[in-house]
Order: C-alpha cells, then structure tokens, then sequence
C-alpha cells in the first residue's frame, strides 16, 4: 500500500518514512529493496564504495559516478526482467568532503537510473537522507 502513495521512478528525501516500511513494502510488491547505511561515510570514495558494498556490486566496480550508473542499470538489465526497485541512501555525509555540489552529482546518478528504468516501465524509487 505504501507504494501506492509514492509515484514510480522518482529520488526523494525519506523524509516520513521509516527504512522497515520502504523494506516491507518493496517485499509485499516483489520488488528488490536495496539498502546502503552511510554513517562512517566522509568522502565521494566512501559512498561510493559503501553503495557498492551493501548492494553487492561485482568486484571490479570502478567506484566512480559512471561505474554506479553502469552497475544500476545496464549490468542489471542484462540480468534478465526486473520486477521493481526501492532504493534507501540513509545517512549521506554533510561535510566539506561531501559537500551539496556532491551530493547533488550523487542523486544526479540516481535520478538518471529512474529515468532509464522509467524508460523500461520498470518502477525505481530512491530514499534519502543526510547526516
């Protein structure tokens, strides 16, 4: 039901949501829920290579902006079908390492993938929030 209320292929602030909802949600409608913890995170490499951890990208990940995009679209599209995403950044840094301008590239990418998977009437919402 909780998806019901958010539109498809959209990257928002978490804002009223708690992450145990958006992960029974996704698993009610069959969607893959992924899910990356930044708290220890400072830098863009940091992110990057926590995403990349907790959404068990292949080893040579280029931890860069290009190879994230890669990685969530056409290396999962070449999987096969997909049935949905819910996407939570929670804890993104809000430093002079990591600063808006970062941060905004970051979403960036993430609105990108909405958009390609948008494009495959596949539904792609992405969660975030700041430290």
């Amino acid at each position: 039901m909780l998806l019901q209320t958010v539109r498809p292929n959209i990257v928002q602030a978490i804002r009223a949501y708690r992450v145990e909802d958006l992960m029974q949600a996704a698993q009610d409608a069959g969607q893959h829920f992924l899910y990356a913890n930044l708290t220890d995170a400072q830098s863009k490499q940091d992110v990057l290579e926590g995403i990349a951890q907790s959404f068990l990208f292949p080893a040579h990940f280029g931890k860069n902006l290009d190879a994230l995009s890669d990685c969530m679209t056409d290396l999962v599209h070449k999987s096969g079908a997909q049935p949905g995403f819910v996407v939570v950044l929670e804890q993104l840094p809000d430093n002079s390492k990591f600063d808006r301008e970062a941060r905004e590239q970051l979403l960036d990418v993430f609105r990108d993938v909405a958009d390609y998977w948008a494009d495959r009437k596949v539904q792609f919402r992405c969660f975030y929030s700041f430290q």
